[in-house]
């Protein structure tokens, strides 16, 4: 578990937590608070606090989160209005477990019928006693000797203090600290050790389930075939008359929710944004097709490991590297392991860039997708 960064401040009538969790399943997170306790949880952060003085759940509270900046702000009420609490900036003492402070508190509330629960069956799971270290930013020289990643192979340092969660998210084990030749190099051991041939072949020879597959049209075939039948017209005419991309409102509310971000990159890191794109595309075909249309609880583990990109990070050199290692990904991983289902997701993914810009808008919709999500930090 990691320690995040935090800040504590107040007025005479609240204390205020500005917790910085980057990264986080924002989705899936817990506070608790009462008296000087207070406990946060948001994998893969938890930050526990005893605090100077005690705080109250009195419907006053309330909280917020900055999806830019990754942090986490939560406004609690004082118990006492007026009472100044001492040593919100000594970060160790705040961070102490209790177990190396008095066993008891000073002050014991008795006489009530309805005692606080202390914990249940899911908090006995986690142990909220864990040792904890103050958050500590990375040196230059830190961030110099690491390796780069992501969109445009920007990123790095990400994964640093994340070694316990990295196996719900990518399959490079260090990726601060693996250059781009070593990933590769363990990217085909690992496919290497899990292509089976009795999988293979069974698909190969009983594929019943395949050819049903196969036949399934995805919503660009139809948008194609329209730009196609239009030859007399100019392409960008076709393509606007072929895709009209339409959204539900919550994926409208979605959209608005996205920040507009622009990056200065050079023809090298383009090149490595273009490449990683087709990666994920080929993995999308794919996915959409064997499930034909009907994504499920699988589809997000489904892309990221059939993509390069996104489970060893790879930094491609040309769209034959691409090519190859989602076809051999393709016999490795997923349920369907079928050499007709690699060239297929090929075909399908130059439908869509030719279709053009108006028909990407629909990989959006991807971005709804928690578990993608995670398995895409590097590439928000």
């Amino acid at each position: 578990m990691i320690t995040p960064a935090f800040e504590l401040s107040q007025d005479a009538e609240s204390l205020t937590i500005a917790i910085r969790v980057p990264y986080a399943r924002v989705s899936e997170f817990e506070v608790y608070f009462e008296g000087v306790d207070f406990k946060f949880y948001a994998k893969p952060y938890f930050l526990r606090l005893t605090l100077p003085g005690r705080i109250v759940e009195n419907g006053a509270e309330d909280g917020s989160y900055d999806v830019d900046k990754g942090i986490f702000t939560l406004r609690m009420s004082k118990e006492t209005p007026g009472q100044h609490f001492e040593g919100l900036n000594m970060l160790t003492s705040l961070l102490a477990s209790k177990k190396s402070r008095s066993a008891k508190p000073l002050v014991e509330v008795t006489g009530s019928s309805e005692l606080p629960v202390e914990s249940n069956e899911d908090e006995e799971d986690f142990d909220w006693e864990i040792e904890q270290s103050p958050y500590e930013e990375l040196t230059e020289n830190d961030l110099n000797s690491q390796c780069h990643y992501g969109f445009g192979n920007l990123r790095t340092g990400v994964f640093k203090r994340l070694q316990d969660e990295l196996s719900d998210v990518t399959d490079v084990k260090e990726p601060d600290s693996t250059p781009p030749a070593e990933r590769r190099q363990k990217r085909l051991a690992a496919e290497e050790s899990k292509f089976d041939p009795d999988h293979y072949l069974a698909d190969y020879f009983e594929d019943e389930a395949i050819r049903k597959v196969l036949k399934y049209k995805p919503w660009w075939t139809v948008a194609f075939a329209k730009m196609m039948a239009s030859p007399e017209r100019s392409q960008e005419q076709s393509n606007q008359e072929a895709f009209q991309v339409s959204f539900s409102k919550e994926e409208n509310y979605q959209l608005l929710k996205f920040t507009n971000k622009s990056y200065l990159l050079d023809k090298r890191a383009q090149y490595h944004v273009y490449y990683g794109l087709i990666d994920i595309l080929l993995a999308y075909c794919y996915e959409i097709r064997v499930t034909e249309g009907e994504s499920n609880v699988e589809s997000p583990w489904n892309i990221r490991k059939l993509s390069g990109t996104l489970s060893w990070f790879e930094s491609w050199n040309n769209v034959h590297e691409i090519l190859v290692s989602f076809g051999r990904r393709v016999l490795c991983y997923p349920l369907f392991r079928h050499f007709k289902l690699v060239t297929k997701a090929h075909i399908d993914t130059v439908k869509i860039l030719q279709l053009g810009p108006e028909s990407w808008q629909v990989l959006l919709k991807l971005c709804r997708e928690p578990t993608l999500q995670r398995v895409s930090w590097g590439w928000k």
